[in-house]
Protein backbone atom coordinates (compact mmCIF):
# COMPACT_ATOMS: atom_id res chain seq x y z
CA UNK A 1 0.00 0.00 0.00
CA UNK A 2 1.11 3.58 -0.92
CA UNK A 3 2.46 5.88 2.25
CA UNK A 4 -0.05 8.45 2.90
CA UNK A 5 1.38 11.74 4.58
CA UNK A 6 -0.59 10.71 7.83
CA UNK A 7 1.42 7.70 8.08
CA UNK A 8 4.54 10.09 8.26
CA UNK A 9 2.99 12.40 11.16
CA UNK A 10 -0.36 11.97 13.09
CA UNK A 11 -1.69 13.79 16.05
CA UNK A 12 -0.73 12.74 19.93
CA UNK A 13 -1.51 14.59 23.25
CA UNK A 14 2.53 15.89 22.87
CA UNK A 15 2.03 17.20 19.50
CA UNK A 16 3.10 15.87 15.83
CA UNK A 17 4.30 12.18 16.04
CA UNK A 18 5.61 10.42 13.68
CA UNK A 19 4.89 6.42 13.94
CA UNK A 20 7.22 5.41 11.76
CA UNK A 21 10.18 6.77 12.85
CA UNK A 22 8.71 6.66 16.71
CA UNK A 23 9.72 10.22 17.40
CA UNK A 24 7.70 13.83 18.00
CA UNK A 25 8.48 16.85 16.42
CA UNK A 26 8.62 19.70 19.07
CA UNK A 27 6.62 17.73 21.67
CA UNK A 28 5.12 19.89 24.22
CA UNK A 29 5.42 17.21 27.00
CA UNK A 30 8.42 15.51 28.16
CA UNK A 31 8.79 12.19 25.52
CA UNK A 32 11.28 9.38 24.56
CA UNK A 33 12.91 10.75 21.17
CA UNK A 34 11.88 14.58 20.07
CA UNK A 35 13.16 16.10 16.85
CA UNK A 36 13.68 20.06 17.89
CA UNK A 37 13.42 22.65 15.39
CA UNK A 38 14.60 25.36 17.71
CA UNK A 39 15.42 26.63 20.64
CA UNK A 40 12.72 28.92 21.41
CA UNK A 41 11.44 27.64 25.17
CA UNK A 42 7.91 26.71 23.62
CA UNK A 43 9.09 24.56 20.80
CA UNK A 44 12.26 23.39 22.99
CA UNK A 45 11.23 21.91 26.18
CA UNK A 46 13.46 20.06 28.66
CA UNK A 47 13.21 16.71 30.23
CA UNK A 48 13.11 14.55 26.31
CA UNK A 49 15.02 11.33 26.59
CA UNK A 50 16.78 11.88 23.53
CA UNK A 51 17.20 15.07 21.32
CA UNK A 52 18.12 15.04 18.02
CA UNK A 53 18.64 18.97 16.46
CA UNK A 54 20.91 20.98 15.03
CA UNK A 55 24.63 21.52 16.91
CA UNK A 56 23.14 25.39 17.52
CA UNK A 57 20.24 24.51 18.73
CA UNK A 58 21.62 21.46 21.02
CA UNK A 59 23.89 24.72 22.67
CA UNK A 60 21.03 26.92 22.69
CA UNK A 61 18.92 24.20 24.83
CA UNK A 62 22.10 23.63 27.32
CA UNK A 63 22.47 26.86 28.47
CA UNK A 64 18.58 27.38 28.88
CA UNK A 65 17.75 24.46 31.04
CA UNK A 66 20.79 23.38 31.98
CA UNK A 67 23.48 20.40 30.23
CA UNK A 68 21.73 17.80 31.28
CA UNK A 69 18.05 18.97 29.86
CA UNK A 70 17.84 15.57 28.31
CA UNK A 71 19.30 11.45 28.57
CA UNK A 72 20.86 11.77 25.09
CA UNK A 73 21.37 14.42 22.13
CA UNK A 74 22.29 13.94 18.67
CA UNK A 75 23.35 16.52 16.51
CA UNK A 76 21.52 16.92 13.23
CA UNK A 77 23.92 18.66 10.20
CA UNK A 78 21.70 20.70 8.02
CA UNK A 79 21.07 19.02 4.95
CA UNK A 80 22.41 15.30 5.67
CA UNK A 81 20.25 12.38 5.08
CA UNK A 82 19.48 10.61 8.97
CA UNK A 83 17.81 7.34 9.16
CA UNK A 84 15.22 7.68 12.00
CA UNK A 85 13.60 4.61 12.48
CA UNK A 86 12.16 3.55 9.44
CA UNK A 87 11.99 7.23 7.76
CA UNK A 88 14.87 9.78 6.52
CA UNK A 89 14.80 13.02 8.55
CA UNK A 90 17.03 16.03 7.00
CA UNK A 91 17.01 18.93 8.53
CA UNK A 92 17.11 22.93 6.24
CA UNK A 93 17.40 26.42 7.62
CA UNK A 94 14.32 28.14 8.76
CA UNK A 95 16.06 31.32 8.54
CA UNK A 96 14.29 32.16 12.04
CA UNK A 97 17.00 32.38 14.62
CA UNK A 98 20.54 30.85 14.96
CA UNK A 99 20.55 26.83 14.53
CA UNK A 100 16.45 26.99 13.47
CA UNK A 101 15.56 24.53 10.92
CA UNK A 102 12.54 23.00 8.93
CA UNK A 103 12.16 18.99 9.51
CA UNK A 104 11.83 17.09 6.34
CA UNK A 105 10.84 13.30 6.89
CA UNK A 106 10.30 11.33 3.87
CA UNK A 107 9.62 7.23 3.28
CA UNK A 108 8.96 5.67 -0.43
CA UNK A 109 8.88 8.71 -2.58
CA UNK A 110 6.63 10.86 -0.18
CA UNK A 111 7.59 14.04 1.98
CA UNK A 112 6.57 16.07 4.33
CA UNK A 113 7.98 19.08 5.53
CA UNK A 114 7.41 20.47 8.95
CA UNK A 115 8.60 24.22 9.04
CA UNK A 116 9.02 25.19 12.74
CA UNK A 117 8.99 29.12 13.10
CA UNK A 118 10.39 30.47 9.99
CA UNK A 119 11.29 34.04 7.86
CA UNK A 120 12.35 34.87 4.72
CA UNK A 121 13.35 38.62 5.74
CA UNK A 122 17.32 38.98 5.56
CA UNK A 123 19.00 38.17 9.06
CA UNK A 124 23.13 38.44 9.75
CA UNK A 125 22.20 36.36 13.00
CA UNK A 126 21.33 33.19 11.29
CA UNK A 127 21.40 30.97 7.59
CA UNK A 128 18.59 32.00 5.69
CA UNK A 129 15.63 29.60 4.95
CA UNK A 130 15.31 27.63 2.09
CA UNK A 131 13.11 26.21 0.04
CA UNK A 132 12.21 22.22 0.35
CA UNK A 133 10.09 20.82 -2.10
CA UNK A 134 7.34 18.76 -0.91
CA UNK A 135 4.34 16.93 -0.50
CA UNK A 136 2.85 18.43 2.29
CA UNK A 137 3.89 21.75 4.12
CA UNK A 138 2.98 22.09 7.59
CA UNK A 139 3.48 26.13 7.96
CA UNK A 140 3.58 28.13 10.99
CA UNK A 141 0.58 31.19 10.87
CA UNK A 142 1.66 33.54 13.57
CA UNK A 143 1.19 36.58 10.96
CA UNK A 144 -1.28 34.78 9.27
CA UNK A 145 -3.58 37.72 8.23
CA UNK A 146 -3.48 39.94 5.07
CA UNK A 147 -2.85 43.13 7.64
CA UNK A 148 0.35 41.84 8.90
CA UNK A 149 3.13 43.11 6.06
CA UNK A 150 6.34 43.41 7.44
CA UNK A 151 8.01 46.85 6.65
CA UNK A 152 11.92 46.49 5.82
CA UNK A 153 13.85 45.73 9.16
CA UNK A 154 17.00 48.07 8.40
CA UNK A 155 14.60 50.97 7.90
CA UNK A 156 13.04 50.08 11.23
CA UNK A 157 16.59 50.00 13.01
CA UNK A 158 17.32 53.40 11.39
CA UNK A 159 14.67 54.84 13.16
CA UNK A 160 16.23 53.96 16.68
CA UNK A 161 19.38 55.46 15.54
CA UNK A 162 17.75 58.33 14.39
CA UNK A 163 16.33 58.84 17.76
CA UNK A 164 19.56 58.21 19.37
CA UNK A 165 21.11 60.66 17.88
CA UNK A 166 18.41 63.35 18.04
CA UNK A 167 17.58 62.58 21.97
CA UNK A 168 21.26 62.10 23.37
CA UNK A 169 20.55 62.94 26.94
CA UNK A 170 18.10 60.25 27.16
CA UNK A 171 18.14 55.95 27.14
CA UNK A 172 16.80 54.43 24.61
CA UNK A 173 15.32 50.63 26.15
CA UNK A 174 14.99 48.21 23.65
CA UNK A 175 12.55 45.15 24.79
CA UNK A 176 13.47 42.00 22.60
CA UNK A 177 13.06 38.66 22.90
CA UNK A 178 16.07 37.31 24.57
CA UNK A 179 17.14 34.64 22.02
CA UNK A 180 17.57 35.55 18.44
CA UNK A 181 15.55 38.83 18.52
CA UNK A 182 17.84 40.60 20.75
CA UNK A 183 21.27 39.60 18.95
CA UNK A 184 19.05 40.51 15.89
CA UNK A 185 18.48 43.72 16.55
CA UNK A 186 22.68 44.04 17.47
CA UNK A 187 23.72 42.94 14.64
CA UNK A 188 21.54 45.53 12.76
CA UNK A 189 22.87 48.37 15.05
CA UNK A 190 26.33 47.20 13.91
CA UNK A 191 25.68 47.17 10.17
CA UNK A 192 23.53 50.80 10.57
CA UNK A 193 27.19 52.17 11.57
CA UNK A 194 26.17 51.86 15.59
CA UNK A 195 29.90 51.26 17.32
CA UNK A 196 29.11 52.30 20.65
CA UNK A 197 29.01 49.93 23.30
CA UNK A 198 25.08 47.86 23.31
CA UNK A 199 23.82 47.65 27.10
CA UNK A 200 22.59 44.23 27.96
CA UNK A 201 19.79 43.08 30.60
CA UNK A 202 21.47 40.50 32.94
CA UNK A 203 18.83 37.94 30.86
CA UNK A 204 20.38 38.60 27.81
CA UNK A 205 23.91 38.12 28.69
CA UNK A 206 24.30 34.19 28.27
CA UNK A 207 22.88 33.63 24.78
CA UNK A 208 24.54 36.60 23.29
CA UNK A 209 27.82 35.14 24.87
CA UNK A 210 26.48 32.06 23.18
CA UNK A 211 25.82 34.08 19.53
CA UNK A 212 29.67 35.39 19.72
CA UNK A 213 31.07 32.03 20.15
CA UNK A 214 29.03 31.26 17.21
CA UNK A 215 30.38 33.80 15.30
CA UNK A 216 28.06 36.42 15.13
CA UNK A 217 30.18 39.91 15.15
CA UNK A 218 27.89 41.77 18.08
CA UNK A 219 30.40 43.98 19.37
CA UNK A 220 31.25 45.26 22.65
CA UNK A 221 27.56 44.13 24.78
CA UNK A 222 28.10 44.86 28.21
CA UNK A 223 25.66 44.01 30.73
CA UNK A 224 23.98 46.98 32.84
CA UNK A 225 25.21 48.14 36.19
CA UNK A 226 22.43 48.52 38.60
CA UNK A 227 24.43 51.75 39.92
CA UNK A 228 25.43 52.89 36.86
CA UNK A 229 21.93 53.27 34.75
CA UNK A 230 21.76 56.75 36.15
CA UNK A 231 25.24 57.48 34.15
CA UNK A 232 23.72 55.93 30.37
CA UNK A 233 22.30 59.16 28.67
CA UNK A 234 22.13 58.16 24.73
CA UNK A 235 22.83 54.61 25.26
CA UNK A 236 21.00 51.61 23.79
CA UNK A 237 20.28 49.28 26.50
CA UNK A 238 18.36 45.77 25.36
CA UNK A 239 15.98 44.18 27.50
CA UNK A 240 13.36 41.53 27.59
CA UNK A 241 10.12 42.98 26.94
CA UNK A 242 8.53 43.06 30.61
CA UNK A 243 11.50 44.99 31.70
CA UNK A 244 10.52 47.98 29.49
CA UNK A 245 7.70 48.32 31.94
CA UNK A 246 9.09 47.45 35.41
CA UNK A 247 11.23 49.68 38.04
CA UNK A 248 14.28 48.63 36.42
CA UNK A 249 13.70 50.50 32.92
CA UNK A 250 13.17 53.12 34.89
CA UNK A 251 16.14 54.33 36.78
CA UNK A 252 17.79 55.24 33.28
CA UNK A 253 17.79 59.03 32.34
CA UNK A 254 14.84 60.01 30.91
CA UNK A 255 14.50 56.63 28.98
CA UNK A 256 12.72 55.97 25.68
CA UNK A 257 10.92 52.75 25.77
CA UNK A 258 10.89 50.79 22.92
CA UNK A 259 9.98 47.57 21.41
CA UNK A 260 10.98 44.99 18.42
CA UNK A 261 8.23 42.85 17.32
CA UNK A 262 6.04 42.28 14.43
CA UNK A 263 3.05 42.82 16.85
CA UNK A 264 4.13 46.33 17.37
CA UNK A 265 2.41 46.85 13.62
CA UNK A 266 -1.18 46.94 16.13
CA UNK A 267 -0.98 50.33 17.25
CA UNK A 268 -3.05 49.37 20.49
CA UNK A 269 -0.78 47.08 21.56
CA UNK A 270 2.07 49.56 21.63
CA UNK A 271 0.06 51.77 23.57
CA UNK A 272 -1.38 48.83 25.95
CA UNK A 273 2.62 48.61 26.74
CA UNK A 274 3.45 51.68 26.97
CA UNK A 275 6.09 51.76 23.68
CA UNK A 276 7.06 55.20 22.59
CA UNK A 277 9.39 53.92 19.83
CA UNK A 278 7.85 51.04 18.22
CA UNK A 279 9.97 48.68 15.79
CA UNK A 280 8.70 46.43 13.44
CA UNK A 281 11.29 43.65 13.25
CA UNK A 282 9.72 40.13 13.66
CA UNK A 283 11.29 36.43 13.07
CA UNK A 284 8.14 35.25 11.28
CA UNK A 285 7.43 35.38 7.89
CA UNK A 286 4.33 37.90 7.40
CA UNK A 287 1.36 37.24 5.05
CA UNK A 288 2.90 37.50 1.83
CA UNK A 289 5.60 35.48 2.54
CA UNK A 290 3.56 32.70 4.29
CA UNK A 291 2.01 32.32 0.97
CA UNK A 292 5.33 32.34 -1.02
CA UNK A 293 6.19 30.28 1.06
CA UNK A 294 3.30 27.68 0.49
CA UNK A 295 3.72 28.29 -3.52
CA UNK A 296 7.57 27.92 -3.25
CA UNK A 297 7.35 24.84 -1.79
CA UNK A 298 4.94 23.01 -4.48
CA UNK A 299 3.13 21.27 -1.43
CA UNK A 300 -0.41 19.73 -2.71
CA UNK A 301 -1.64 20.27 1.09
CA UNK A 302 -0.56 22.02 3.96
CA UNK A 303 -1.40 21.60 7.33
CA UNK A 304 -1.44 24.86 9.63
CA UNK A 305 -0.04 24.11 12.99
CA UNK A 306 -0.81 27.70 15.34
CA UNK A 307 -1.30 31.29 14.56
CA UNK A 308 -3.80 32.68 12.54
CA UNK A 309 -5.15 28.94 11.04
CA UNK A 310 -8.28 30.05 9.11
CA UNK A 311 -7.16 33.00 7.36
CA UNK A 312 -3.95 31.18 5.66
CA UNK A 313 -6.18 27.43 5.45
CA UNK A 314 -9.09 29.59 3.71
CA UNK A 315 -6.48 31.13 0.95
CA UNK A 316 -4.91 28.02 0.53
CA UNK A 317 -8.40 27.16 -0.76
CA UNK A 318 -8.51 29.38 -3.13
CA UNK A 319 -5.10 28.42 -4.84
CA UNK A 320 -6.98 25.38 -5.13
CA UNK A 321 -4.49 23.24 -2.41
CA UNK A 322 -5.56 21.50 0.39
CA UNK A 323 -5.01 22.64 3.94
CA UNK A 324 -6.43 21.81 7.15
CA UNK A 325 -5.90 23.74 10.64
CA UNK A 326 -4.41 21.92 13.37
CA UNK A 327 -5.07 23.41 16.51
CA UNK A 328 -2.07 22.87 18.24
CA UNK A 329 -1.75 23.98 21.83
CA UNK A 330 1.34 24.97 23.52
CA UNK A 331 3.13 27.11 20.90
CA UNK A 332 3.74 31.25 20.85
CA UNK A 333 2.75 31.24 24.98
CA UNK A 334 6.43 31.39 26.72
CA UNK A 335 8.51 31.52 23.76
CA UNK A 336 11.54 33.67 25.29
CA UNK A 337 11.30 33.17 28.79
CA UNK A 338 14.17 32.31 30.62
CA UNK A 339 13.74 29.13 32.37
CA UNK A 340 13.92 29.63 35.90
CA UNK A 341 14.77 33.04 35.10
CA UNK A 342 12.68 35.71 37.14
CA UNK A 343 14.48 38.76 35.53
CA UNK A 344 13.34 37.42 32.11
CA UNK A 345 9.58 37.82 32.53
CA UNK A 346 7.00 35.03 31.97
CA UNK A 347 5.99 36.28 27.92
CA UNK A 348 2.74 35.71 26.70
CA UNK A 349 3.36 36.46 23.11
CA UNK A 350 5.77 33.80 21.15
CA UNK A 351 8.82 35.14 20.07
CA UNK A 352 7.83 37.37 17.25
Amino acid sequence: MPIRASDLLTLTREGLYCPLGRFHVDPTWPVERALITHGHADHARAGHGQVLATPETLRIMAVRYGAEFCRQRQEAPLGAALRVGDVTVRFAPAGHVLGSAQIAIERDGVRVVVSGDYKRAPDPTCLPFEVVPCDVFITEATFGLPVFTHPDTRGEVRKLLDSARLFTERAHIVGAYALGKAQRVMALLREEGWDRPIHLHGAMEKLTTLYKEEGVPLGDTPKVVAAERKDLQGAIVICPPSSIQDLWSRKFPDPVTCFASGWMRVRARARQKGVELPLVISDHSDWPDLCRTIRDTGAGEVWVTHGQEDALVHWCGTQGIKAKPLHLLGYGDDGEAEPGSVEAGSGTEAAA
